[in-house]
């Protein structure tokens, strides 16, 4: 799965061109096609190519927007930076590439970039991962364990440090064990994983590396996600505040709210995109014959697309629930005519609050707010 997120095409590739490979007579090969009809070719690029566009433009947009702002460089700004870095990786070193080879069934880039393309794969998804469950903890301890210590800058710098160094341990085997071979009696060639112990797909150091992989970047990220949104959604809409209720305290509460609702969208999102994905290659694992269904290699583009355009989604998300963020992009784009962007105004929204930061304050004079309903 995460081996190699064109894991498809090598199986076929092996299938098809492997002399030690008996294929079942009721299969015709001469009826698989590797290549799609040129009306299906031009409607696969459009969609990969506005998902690659998009997702590059927002993700360095959302870059830009908070590295130029200094009230945006909060803690969890960090980690939406590098939740943007790491899916502009994705969009730019990774999509494409791979889009050309599971259309066209022939990888014509190298060796070398055989083995970076996976590589970036696996470690821009870890990163990305991490970042959000790191989110997710770090607005849990904000708001369930509001007296408790929170990350400073440098810890924050040091975590997502972490998610890279994850990243490149787990991507590791990608740089180690992919590489390249013209196939059989043709001119094309296959980028594939080859294990100590067997070829993909009939290798089972590669079935466990996967089911370790996806249970550690997918499986416990979201449970864990799950839980501490939960409880993070029982606390700001099941609690009552003490006291009377000023002014500055319900703003403290509709901002926790409002970056809450974005960072559980954000999650809600990923699950969805990364859900079809995992199940794909559990099914076809311990059922390949599927994968000579005549419709196989169009379903695996729309589960690919799907998977990787989680990485257009966040910018707009960002932009569409959050004003700081929608303010930013309006400046972004202010040289488009139809865009309306007010500098005197914007500079004195970002003025209004002096204390609370992008989140709402966390300072001690108003970090004990809430309790639980009895």
């Amino acid at each position: 799965m995460y081996a190699n997120l064109s894991s498809w095409v090598d199986y076929f590739n092996e299938i098809m061109y492997n002399n030690n490979y008996t294929i079942s007579t009721s299969i015709n090969q001469s009826k698989i096609e590797f290549t799609p009809p040129l009306w299906k070719q031009i409607l696969w690029c459009i969609f990969y190519i506005v998902m690659v566009v998009v997702a590059t433009g927002g993700n360095v947009i959302v870059i830009w927007i908070i590295l130029l702002n200094k009230r945006m460089r909060t803690v969890t700004n960090y980690f939406l930076l590098n939740l943007s870095v790491a899916d502009t990786m994705v969009s730019t070193l990774n999509v494409i590439f791979n889009f050309i080879y599971m259309l066209y069934s022939h990888w014509p880039f190298g060796l070398v970039y055989c083995k970076i393309t996976q590589f970036v794969a696996v470690l821009s998804i870890c990163a990305s991962v991490f970042s959000l469950m790191a989110i997710s903890i770090d607005r849990y301890m904000a708001i369930i364990t509001p007296l408790k210590k929170r990350l400073g800058q440098r810890c924050t710098l040091i975590v997502i440090l972490w998610t890279w160094i994850l990243g490149v341990l787990v991507g590791l085997p990608n740089v180690l064990f992919f590489r390249t071979e013209q196939l059989q009696n043709s001119t094309r060639i296959s980028c594939y994983m080859l294990w100590p112990d067997g070829d993909t797909n009939a290798s089972s150091l590669e079935y466990h590396y996967n089911i370790s992989v996806t249970v550690c970047i997918y499986v416990v990220p979201v449970v864990a996600m799950i839980f501490t949104y939960s409880r993070i959604s029982a606390v700001l809409w099941g609690s009552q505040c003490i006291g009377e209720n000023t002014d500055r305290q319900m703003e403290i509460i509709k901002n926790k709210r409002k970056v809450v609702k974005m960072m559980m969208v954000v999650v809600t999102i990923f699950a969805v995109c990364w859900l079809p994905y995992h199940v794909y290659f559990l099914v076809t694992f311990y059922y390949p014959s599927l994968l000579f269904s005549p419709y196989i290699q169009d379903l695996y583009l729309f589960i690919y697309w799907l998977a990787m355009s989680n990485s257009m989604y966040n910018p707009i998300i960002y932009c569409w629930m959050n004003a700081r963020f929608r303010r930013g992009f309006a400046r972004a784009f202010s040289f488009l005519p139809f865009v309306n962007f007010n500098r005197t105004q914007a500079h004195r929204s970002s003025s209004k609050y002096t204390v609370s930061s992008f989140y709402g304050s966390e300072s001690s004079g108003h970090r004990n707010i809430f309790r639980r309903n009895t």
